[in-house]
């Protein structure tokens, strides 16, 4: 299997550092190939602008057409080609970051923006009355795995059905679904950290097992089963959930998850 880690914490001697390093000493010992992005170690340029299109971006920057056609024409640059060409290497990609103001760090947020450019990511495929492009279930990314592995700082109740942060699968909904599936990425439950502001060198040991057995059994853990787009659920064009689909009694994001 090979790996690609892509990290985002500004603290290496922090619990998400600890977390990474478990990750690649597991993984290797496990015989796995394994590539690390380290976003802050890295410098990471998290915002887009028209230096990343080539000398040919239009005037005024049009994102979406400027990225697609960079790419088409291999003039992206040098940073988010490496990153691309890791995430065509990989069979896997483990995200690991702490979950701040309810959703990933800006850096990491950055690199998404950065690397998951028209034509590659997204924007791909057959666009008609019957298809709605190669996404959810399809696209350059298919084929592969995703895990997020995330710290929260508050407790798992705050996270829970009724908690008052909302649920976890919520909260991770638009990088599961929006951001991982979108292209094609298979997307396995979380490894989700809580109370980890309060964790003490004596809790860690229980956490660094539980986190090597998520690692040693991720070829054989099923992926959340999210609805592929142009199966047969949706209606095209409106993309609406078919009417008698829908599991008893659930609602909002949970409906675009089988049985």
């Amino acid at each position: 299997m090979k790996t690609l880690i892509v990290y985002a914490h500004p603290e290496p001697k922090s619990l998400n550092g600890s977390l990474k390093d478990l990750a690649v000493s597991t993984l290797e010992a496990a015989g796995h190939e394994v590539r690390v992005s380290d976003l802050y170690a890295m410098n990471w340029k998290a915002v887009v602008d028209a230096a990343d299109y080539g000398p040919d971006v239009s005037s005024p920057l049009k994102v979406a057409r400027d990225s697609g056609r960079a790419f088409d024409a291999g003039t992206l640059t040098p940073d988010v080609l490496a990153e691309q060409e890791k995430l065509l290497w990989a069979d896997t990609i483990l995200f690991q970051f702490p979950l701040w103001w309810y959703t990933m760090p800006a850096i990491l947020k950055g690199w998404v923006d950065r690397v998951f450019t028209y034509h590659f990511a997204y924007g791909v495929g057959e666009h008609s009355d019957t298809r709605y492009g190669e996404r959810f279930g399809e696209g350059t990314l298919a084929g592969r795995k995703a895990l997020l592995s995330v710290t929260v700082g508050g407790p798992q109740s705050h996270y829970a059905a009724r908690g008052i942060n909302g649920p976890i699968d919520d909260l991770l909904f638009p990088i599961h679904h929006g951001i991982l599936y979108y292209p094609g990425i298979e997307v396995l439950p979380p490894f989700v950290l809580y109370g980890s502001d309060r964790m003490t060198d004596e809790g860690y040991p229980d956490v660094a097992k539980a986190w090597e057995q998520r690692l040693l059994t991720l070829e054989s853990t099923e992926p959340i089963a999210f609805r592929r787009q142009n199966f047969g659920d949706y209606e095209i064009p409106s993309l609406h959930l078919k009417e008698g689909l829908e599991p008893a009694g659930r609602t909002g994001f949970g409906l675009h998850v089988r049985g």
